[in-house]
């Protein structure tokens, strides 16, 4: 029973994680209609502005780690907003393919710049906030992990709050809707979708912070696998759909721990592939996506 709680404990800790990035791929897609492969890389560099400021401030300490992620997002937003502006704002209304074609360039863009600036060896992540270990009954649990749930759970309460509780939000979820009729009530889609990119790469680059307190060597590809994952979490919770994104992200970091600590762990990465095109052929909207039919 032990054993199965810490289990269970590692993977909500994982899963938030996903499901931080997961998020982000359902923002864009729930606008826009198109899946932003950048998006794993911007946790990566997320994951490098921490490592920078990190170094530069007192670390092991509450608020030096809540500056540190402060920092990482803004950084982040910017750079999702800037991607938005100058690679992806000149193919909307384009044809599908010429958009993806461009976010794989945008992926592959960053990464490699990330080799040029940051260098390809890995480097260790350093410890932003306090790290200790105690125990809730038989379960040994870490503070880092205890601070990526809280964290997360912050940050997608927050979410849901700008979705549904402001303007803002309103306008985004009209854009989604119909970005012809919003922009005839008045509503500017430039902002909205800017401001859609900034804030999903801002959840990536928490992301990227958190993962790397319990995984703590980054380097430039390190986007590629989460990223991946957190895109299979995005289609099992329901792309488009943001609860649906959460649960996703916490059913796949689950599974996945599970997967690694038993006799099949050398399939652990495999399984998030196993569960896409299990997904896609029994419920291709999602657990919690509705099923919708699209005129062509």
């Amino acid at each position: 029973m032990s054993e199965f709680l810490q289990q269970l404990l590692n993977g909500l800790s994982l899963g938030a994680i996903y499901a931080l990035i997961a998020l982000g791929y359902t923002m864009v897609y729930g606008v826009l209609r198109f899946i932003n492969f950048a998006h794993a890389d911007v946790f990566m560099v997320g994951a490098f502005i921490g490592y920078y400021m990190g170094q530069r401030l007192p670390q092991g300490t509450i608020w030096g780690g809540l500056i540190v992620l402060t920092v990482a997002m803004a950084g982040c937003a910017l750079l999702g907003m800037l991607i938005e502006r100058l690679a992806y704002r000149r193919l909307r209304g384009g044809p599908t393919l010429n958009v993806l074609i461009t976010a794989i360039g945008v992926s592959l863009l960053l990464e490699y710049s990330g080799q040029v600036f940051f260098g390809a060896a890995p480097r260790t992540f350093p410890a932003v906030f306090p790290v200790s270990t105690f125990h809730l009954g038989p379960v040994v649990v870490s503070t880092n992990q205890v601070i990526v749930i809280v964290v997360a759970v912050l940050l997608m309460v927050a979410l849901e709050l700008i979705v549904y509780r402001t303007k803002m939000g309103t306008a985004m979820r009209a854009v989604a809707l119909n970005p012809k009729a919003a922009q005839l009530v008045g509503i500017n889609n430039d902002v909205v979708i800017s401001f859609t990119f900034g804030l999903g790469s801002a959840l990536a680059a928490a992301g990227g912070i958190l993962y790397a307190l319990n995984y703590p060597s980054i380097d430039p590809m390190m986007g590629v696998m989460p990223g991946l994952k957190a895109f299979v979490a995005a289609i099992l919770g329901g792309i488009g759909n943001i609860p649906g994104a959460a649960l996703g992200g916490l059913i796949l970091g689950t599974v996945e721990t599970f997967i690694g600590g038993s006799q099949w762990s050398t399939y652990k990465d495999a399984i998030a592939f196993a569960i896409l095109i299990t997904i896609l052929l029994f419920r291709p909207a999602g657990l919690l996506g509705k099923f919708t039919v699209e005129k062509v």
